[in-house]
């Protein structure tokens, strides 16, 4: 108790003294623990010291550990705390052990109202940069990049970093073509909206961040999940949600309708339209208007959201009125809204060789999706990834495709059932992914299906985002030697979660504890090995943008090591190894005589260049001479392109810096550019559907050969010989 009270009183003082006496700074009002947090941070830890695959202690090397990653989560690249905060902080280095078994949260609250106090002034200070202006013939340099640099050790240094800091977002409106009173205009009501933002923040939001510092310094994918965010993941989980079918945003204080989602209650009544500024939102026919002017996103979502079949009222400021224009109320009746959008989609790719055309499949899985409590209760039309790729492969099959990519780039991963449901789909009835639980148990999770629903050529395509059970799929496929793996080693988490609601742990009937999203085994491939850390190595590779150093699981200083278990009891249904001098030859020459992907390569190797740096000039010369050198790289391409078949893609990075955030930009040439880039060539996918082709080819051939080759066998008279007909279909491998 003693030392809680030594926290109080030095964790008190710290809190009151401001950095920047001489700035009128926006107050913030501190935060408290609200009653039910600390039950919620005891009964996690409980959990974690007890039931986690690698059960950690919580005591004072634990804490010193979840004591730095606070710090990090908080000032990552150290912008706004001290060296002075530092060591004030340090006092409390080994505290939060007590703290949480003490159920008194007062001491990691304290940091972060230390926190919020410093953003305010270091904002603050930023704006007040604005009055004089810069100087841009000077040699100054920004530092961008702070992960590794130290804190600033006075007042003075931190105020210089935000003077270059300042002065470089300037600039970057400067070259973009802004003028000065535009550029004063845009960073004074973006560093005052990153004021609000910091006002706007709650208990909830202070309390996740440190129990996800606990989490994390325990393992990177344990964590701790609010009743909002939880109810969050619920809906990327199931894909769907009860509401009026509008993708929100935020621009400066307003809420604007971003999309409609096609058939939901918006789109139907023809009332609303992208660009539409929700002033207040009512409950019922008769509901009393409550003003959201100012509100917290996820707030105002909060709100529209509610009960199948009930009323919802919006009062709208329609996009093409003024800030006084005439508002008008809306009132739509919530329904069930499916996010078809994240969902399994497929798409056709022709590919020509010679004389030959092949049809290659394509279906995009953004995630590993399951709707459990719709399957639970029976609901015939229960939303899962496996059941929406299954429709999609016979869909596939009548449009007569020749081979079936599956494009699993960007897919985090999700439901652990569902990967192994999906690989069934193409393997059969076998063993899919192994586990080893916390007492080193290792049990193999099999797939049921009789026979495979698609047994004909096959890709995975993944980039260093493919993660989890997008891992367990691919690699998978790639031991049983089903099909090929293209494109970038992928992130590597070879360990699986488990939700656990606190509230249905202690029968709250109430929500307030929260979710623990809480790491209980590690999964390994049927040849033994595991993904964790080293991911799925692909057959083919792509260039990648990624930086491997700080991406993937590797990048984490407390990821499981790498370890494997004994094979699991197999049967490989094919060799696509023999076939990849071959394809990789042919994919080598192929790309040779394909610009873009020539482009994406001189792109790749930039990025690599630009990453090594942690500062740019202040200079305008310099960076006019960077910028200009940069459009002759661009209009050298567009000429280029125009010489031969133009080609937009979607691989590279933005043309040109606008200096502006995505909530500065206008909606609707942003929405325009969003819709640029989905329809845009994808010439990574396209060169996966041309190297699959080539397989598709490879095999065919092969089984010819093996046709003719094979000993003679005794005919009936007036009946072909055995694999001589010019007719008779190739049976491809894996069948």
């Amino acid at each position: 108790m003693k030392k809680i009270l030594l926290w109080i009183v030095l964790l008190a003082a710290i809190g009151v003294q401001a950095a920047s006496p001489d700035l009128a700074t926006t107050v913030v009002p501190p935060l408290k623990p609200l009653a039910e947090q600390p039950k919620a941070a005891r009964l996690a830890a409980e959990l974690l010291t007890r039931h986690h695959y690698k059960p950690v202690p919580l005591d004072d090397a634990l804490s010193a550990k979840i004591f730095d990653r606070y710090l990090e989560l908080l000032d990552g690249e150290k912008r706004f705390f001290v060296q002075h905060d530092i060591d004030r902080l340090e006092a409390a280095r080994t505290g939060f052990d007590d703290a949480i078994y003490g159920e008194y949260l007062g001491l990691p609250f304290a940091i972060f109202n230390l926190y919020t106090q410093r953003v305010v002034e270091r904002f603050t200070y930023a704006r007040s940069l604005l009055k004089a202006g810069f100087d841009f013939r000077q040699q100054d340099r920004y530092q961008y990049n702070r992960e590794k640099a130290a804190w600033a050790k006075s007042e003075s240094e931190i105020r210089e970093l935000w003077r270059t800091r300042v002065k470089n977002d300037w600039l970057r409106l400067k070259l973009a073509g802004k003028d000065d009173k535009t550029i004063v205009e845009t960073l004074d009501n973006r560093y005052e909206n990153s004021v609000q933002r910091v006002a706007r923040t709650k208990s909830e939001d202070a309390f996740q961040l440190f129990m996800n510092a606990y989490a994390t310094a325990i393992e990177p994918h344990t964590n701790y999940m609010g009743s909002r965010a939880a109810e969050e993941f619920e809906i990327s989980m199931r894909l769907s949600l009860v509401g009026i079918g509008a993708v929100l945003t935020q621009k400066d204080d307003y809420t604007l309708i971003r999309e409609l989602v096609p058939g939901g209650p918006a789109q139907l009544s023809e009332q609303l339209k992208p660009g539409d500024r929700i002033m207040g939102v009512g409950q019922g026919k008769n509901g009393a208007i409550a003003d959201i002017l100012g509100w917290r996103l996820d707030d105002t979502v909060a709100i529209i959201r509610g009960e199948p079949d009930t009323i919802v009222l919006l009062d709208i400021l329609p996009v093409d009125a003024g800030p006084d224009g005439k508002h008008k109320r809306v009132s739509l009746t919530r329904k069930k809204i499916t996010l078809d959008r994240q969902a399994a989609k497929k798409s056709l790719i022709s590919v020509a060789e010679g004389k030959t055309t092949r049809r290659i499949g394509v279906i995009s899985l953004p995630a590993f999706y399951a709707d459990f409590e719709a399957q639970g209760r029976g609901d015939p039309a229960f939303k899962s990834a496996s059941r929406d790729v299954s429709r999609l492969l016979d869909e596939l099959k009548a449009d007569k495709v020749d081979g079936v990519v599956m494009d699993l780039r960007n897919n985090g991963g999700g439901s652990l059932s569902e990967a192994i449901q999906l690989t069934g789909l193409f393997i059969g009835a076998g063993p899919v992914v192994q586990q080893r639980d916390a007492q080193g148990n290792v049990t193999v999770a099999k797939s049921a299906n009789a026979t495979a629903a698609w047994d004909g050529p096959l890709a995975v395509l993944i980039n260093r985002s493919s993660a989890s059970a997008s891992e367990i799929f691919a690699a998978a496929i790639q031991d049983y030697g089903r099909g090929l793996v293209i494109g970038e080693r992928s992130f590597g988490k070879g360990t699986v979660q488990t939700m656990i609601n606190l509230d249905q742990l202690v029968k709250n009937e109430t929500p307030s504890l929260g979710d623990l999203k809480m790491t209980i085994a590690q999964f390994f491939r049927v040849n033994g090995g595991t993904t964790q850390l080293r991911g799925v190595e692909p057959d083919i590779n792509f260039p990648s943008f990624a930086d491997e150093e700080n991406s993937g699981e590797s990048s984490f200083d407390n990821a499981l090591p790498w370890a494997g278990v004994q094979a699991a009891d197999y049967s490989p249904q094919g060799n696509t190894k023999a076939l990849l001098p071959t394809l990789q030859k042919r994919h080598e020459a192929r790309v040779k005589s394909v610009q873009e992907f020539q482009f994406l390569k001189e792109d790749v190797a930039e990025v690599n260049r630009l990453r090594k740096k942690t500062s740019i000039s202040l200079n305008e010369v310099e960076r006019r001479r960077e910028r200009a050198d940069q459009e002759a790289k661009l209009a050298a391409r567009k000429k280029l392109r125009d010489a031969g078949e133009k080609v937009d893609t979607k691989n590279t990075p933005p043309a040109q810096d606008d200096g502006l955030q995505a909530d500065e930009r206008d909606l609707s040439n942003e929405l325009a550019a969003e819709t640029a880039r989905k329809n845009a060539k994808d010439i990574l996918l396209e060169e996966a559907a041309h190297i699959l082709s080539d397989q598709v080819g490879l095999l065919k051939r092969e089984t010819r050969v093996a046709a003719r080759t094979k000993p003679a066998a005794p005919t009936i008279p007036g009946q072909p010989a055995p694999g001589r007909s010019e007719h008779a279909p190739a049976k491809q491998p894996g069948a």
